[in-house]
């Protein structure tokens, strides 16, 4: 390879050498951590690449460690003995997964598979405990995430447990993923969301099939609740969705 040559990676990812030197994630919980915790963790933590659709660790597997998502997207999902799934979580770039399994010591709760090639830091279990007990500040962010682990679990409890029909949890999942305003119309204020997931991953989210999916979201689009383009939905009807989900 010529010198002047853009250097290959693994599957095409912006590979980050050390946790001292990302300046892209710093905003997340774990990545903006003092310096002399993140030398820390830079210490005990090991990287490595996977492709699309790599199983990180499986639901009843014993808990050996976490993993520290630097690029990437990862799905965690829980399974029924009729080979049904439930997607209970996506997990972002600077997002952490493993953790309860690896604080109480129990087995993992759910298994974790990549959505897209990723870059991920794996943190044993023995040497992550240690590094809790010296840096007490990360303690407490651990407790913030795994908070905000028990409040997905909630929102996933009310999409499967207090919405009656199909249309209303999709209904309350367009609504949870509510984000910038785009403007005013006659029916109230619209808001931009960014929607990645594929309809078949929805379908994993809210407890129902993907043709129930691609039919409610047809459904939406004609009553001029929603409109999608690519990876980009609006909300152009808030308070239609609202009654539909029982909101």
């Amino acid at each position: 390879m010529r010198p002047d040559d853009p250097m290959k990676t693994p599957y095409g990812l912006h590979v980050i050498e050390s946790c001292l030197t990302c300046t892209l994630h710093r905003d997340r919980l774990f990545c903006d951590l003092p310096g002399s915790a993140l030398q820390g963790l830079d210490a005990i933590s090991s990287s490595a690449t996977y492709p699309k659709g790599a199983v990180l660790f499986v639901e009843g597997q014993d808990a050996r460690g976490i993993f520290v998502i630097c690029h990437g997207r990862v799905k965690l999902t829980a399974g029924a003995t009729d080979g049904k799934t439930l997607i209970l979580r996506i997990a972002e770039s600077g997002e952490v997964v493993g953790l309860p399994g690896t604080i109480s010591g129990k087995p993992y709760e759910v298994t974790a598979e990549t959505l897209e090639p990723v870059q991920a830091n794996f943190v044993p279990r023995d040497d992550f405990l240690n590094f809790l007990r010296t840096h007490g500040e990360v303690a407490v962010r651990v407790a913030e995430i795994l908070s905000d682990i028990y409040y997905a679990t909630c929102r996933e409890v009310r999409y499967l447990g207090l919405s009656g029909s199909a249309s209303a949890k999709l209904a309350r999942f367009v609504l949870d993923l509510a984000g910038e305003p785009v403007q005013d119309n006659s029916n109230g204020q619209q808001l931009r969301a960014r929607l990645t997931l594929t309809h078949e991953e929805i379908a994993e989210i809210i407890g129902a099939s993907r043709e129930t999916v691609t039919r409610m979201f047809a459904d939406f689009k004609r009553k001029k609740l929603v409109n999608i383009a690519g990876s980009t939905l609006v909300i152009m009807n808030k308070p239609g969705l609202e009654k539909i989900s029982g909101a």
